[in-house]
């Protein structure tokens, strides 16, 4: 590869007038520019020929790493392969081209896709109604959230200000209920990583009436079912409280159960993790909540519109393709997955919590802690094998998390080579640990100082220039 192209700036590449286009003659005369609106200096813009920039953005391109390249083991976040089909769904003329306050009588077909779709994602959660409105997950969070507030004031119980929240819960359960103007109270978790359902009794014993839900998300962060969900779910009932669920992690549940038949009254979907949009880079993502029969009258006017419509188009399309036979299988795919991987490395990873996951799982770091190779090291040696690194460091029950999240897309052959680069690595942590610690070897950019870059980011070509 030509370092001149690969690895420099756009305006590195620049040469005082080249360019790659021509003008057509001036058909249309001069126009004055009031003086105010005029640049007192040219813009600094590149100077290049069109190959050097097909070149260079084409190069560039290369190192976008996707689920379209390689194995994306990236847990808590199901970065799952998602079929082309629902992308040409998603850009028909006839959805894609829809205008948000075109007449209604113009929309009728873009309706009917967003009615079946909430009749399909009750069918698949065992709850009443759904609203396609929130854009994202973590809003759907605080749309369940405030759902939850109105109903409460609708029987006059406004003192019902907290929301509990186990340690082991996503980072933005506590952020939602705190946007939603409500208090969160945190329930530990067992050594097996489940809710301590003693802790939980004793916390309602002291605050029951002031207790407006509990959040919890199954499987949790730690990839494991929460077993004590019945128990769970008449404790906050018995009291007063809802139930909401937490339904990032809803891929592995996909043909097992149902957050409704386990008596949850509220929940929101990560519409783009488990229902095929391409989930990362910041969007677009869509958070759809549903309720238990009777409050869907609380659901507030979180948006004019039906959330991100293109979202919704790939799920409805995603759950027609696989139909109500062969949607059960994604679950019970993804656990078999997950699993596979998690004992055949468990001899040489540290896996703080033994026995059956569901989608995911954590290690805490290499089992030979004295080599002095961290989890950062593995996840930066992994890229040299062209292997996106698993979510790192995350949850903080453990200090040396690597949480993976294979997805029930991926073959066999894919998960054994895996296996194979992971017990490399810990090879090369015992055998040569300068190596591991020193990676990545084979990418553009070595290892980067990630409190300098976060701090003093660079991202213009004059700052850049200047350093």
């Amino acid at each position: 590869m030509n370092n001149r192209l690969y690895g420099n700036l756009i305006f590195e590449l620049s040469q005082p007038g080249r360019k790659g286009y021509s003008l057509p003659k001036n058909r249309f005369g001069d126009y004055h520019v009031p003086q105010e609106l005029r640049r007192q200096e040219d813009a600094a813009l590149p100077e290049c020929d069109e190959m050097t920039v097909v070149r260079h953005y084409t190069n560039l391109s290369a190192n976008n790493f996707g689920v379209d390249n390689g194995f994306y083991p990236l847990g808590s976040c199901t970065m799952k392969y998602n079929p082309k089909l629902n992308e040409e769904m998603a850009a028909l003329p006839q959805f894609a081209n829809l205008h948000p306050l075109q007449p209604a009588e113009t929309t009728k077909g873009a309706e009917a896709v967003c009615t079946l779709l909430c009749r399909a994602l009750c069918e698949l959660t065992g709850l009443h109604a759904f609203t396609l409105k929130p854009f994202a997950g973590a809003h759907g969070e605080l749309t369940g959230l405030m759902v939850i507030k109105r109903y409460h004031e609708s029987r006059s119980d406004d003192k019902r200000r907290l929301v509990i929240v186990p340690d082991s819960a996503h980072g933005t359960n506590p952020a939602s209920a705190a946007v939603c103007g409500l208090d969160i109270v945190e329930v530990k978790s067992l050594s097996d990583g489940t809710v301590d359902l003693e802790s939980l009794q004793t916390l309602l014993s002291q605050q029951g009436e002031n207790i407006a839900a509990m959040m919890m998300t199954n499987p949790n962060t730690l990839g494991l079912f929460e077993r004590q969900i019945p128990a769970i779910e008449k404790l906050v009932h018995d009291c007063g409280g809802l139930m909401y669920y937490d339904g990032a992690n809803l891929n592995p549940m996909l043909g097992a159960c149902r957050p409704g038949d386990m008596g949850f009254d509220v929940m929101h979907i990560n519409l783009h993790k488990t229902f095929s949009t391409p989930h990362g880079g910041g969007g677009p993502g869509a958070g759809p909540v549903g309720v238990r029969e009777g409050l869907e009258q609380f659901f507030p006017e979180v948006s004019p519109y039906h959330g991100n419509f293109a979202v919704a188009i790939r799920a409805y399309a995603y759950i027609l393709s696989l139909g109500r036979e062969h949607i059960k299988e994604v679950g019970p795919l993804a656990t078999l997955n997950a699993n596979y991987i998690k004992e055949q490395l468990k001899d040489v990873y540290e896996l703080p919590i033994d026995g059956l996951c569901k989608h995911e799982f954590v290690f805490d770091g290499l089992k030979d802690k004295s080599t002095g190779v961290t989890t950062m090291d593995v996840a930066k040696r992994l890229l040299d094998y062209g292997y996106h690194a698993p979510t790192i460091y995350f949850p903080l029950l453990f200090h040396e998390s690597l949480m993976i999240e294979p997805t029930e897309n991926e073959s066999l052959e894919t998960i054994s080579e895996f296996i194979q680069v992971m017990r490399q690595i810990a090879l090369e942590a015992k055998t040569d640990p300068e190596l591991v610690k020193s990676a990545p070897h084979n990418t553009p950019i070595g290892r980067v100082d990630d409190v300098l870059a976060a701090k003093h980011p660079m991202v213009t070509y004059r700052q850049l220039k200047e350093a």
